[in-house]
């Protein structure tokens, strides 16, 4: 993992880089959410929403800007691939595409809250660049570095990290601010974006280095 002593001070710092925090809703973060009543393991959930907002403060702290990416569905946005996807594999799309509806509880922000003035960007797919307006929003705030956190590391951060890559920004992902809800997926994702899209580091580095900014 990045080290100070490795340049991360200068690469992280506050005036290239922004904090972006994927998906830390109830749907995904709750024990009252929508997947957590599927029965997926939510145990690592809470150490990762208390290192994420530890990173939050950390970098409001030092100036870097924070921004939220949530999911936010409706029946119209719903991707027609996707649900074909889970019929073909034997599920149930129209019980299981009402994750982070709009309007409704499970779409609310969990852990980590934004404050006025800080960016929301609203996502209907996987990644925060599909079909959103997300690199023009980050180019305007002169920003060419990301570090990355929140949930799920296989799924919305895989796909954001690497769309990110594609776009030419240079992206941290702190390992111990994402999770999965099984390790071992955690953990393959984590080399496989490290092998080829991300530097991986962790919450504490991170901290440190913008503390000092």
């Amino acid at each position: 993992m990045a080290t100070i002593g490795g340049g991360l001070a200068d690469w992280i710092a506050p005036k290239r880089t922004a904090l972006v925090l994927i998906d830390m809703q109830v749907d995904f973060a709750s024990p009252d959410g929508i997947l957590a009543g599927y029965g997926l393991d939510m145990s690592g959930v809470p150490a990762v929403l208390e290192k994420s907002q530890a990173l939050t403060d950390a970098a409001r702290a030092a100036g870097v800007p924070v921004i939220f990416v949530g999911l936010f569905t409706s029946p119209e946005s719903d991707s027609p691939a996707w649900k074909e996807r889970m019929l073909r594999r034997g599920g149930d799309p129209d019980s299981e595409s009402h994750v982070c509806r709009i309007g409704e509880a499970g779409s609310a922000f969990y852990g980590p809250q934004p404050l006025p003035g800080e960016m929301i960007l609203e996502k209907a797919r996987y990644s925060a660049f599909v079909g959103t307006d997300f690199d023009a929003r980050l180019k305007a705030l002169g920003v060419d570095t990301l570090v990355v956190a929140g949930l799920t590391t296989e799924c919305c951060i895989d796909c954001t990290v690497r769309d990110a890559f594609h776009l030419d920004y240079h992206v941290f992902i702190p390992v111990d601010a994402c999770g999965a809800y099984e390790d071992d997926i955690h953990q393959g994702a984590l080399k496989s974006l490290e092998l080829n899209c991300a530097i991986l580091t962790d919450s504490e580095a991170v901290g440190s280095v913008w503390e000092k900014a």
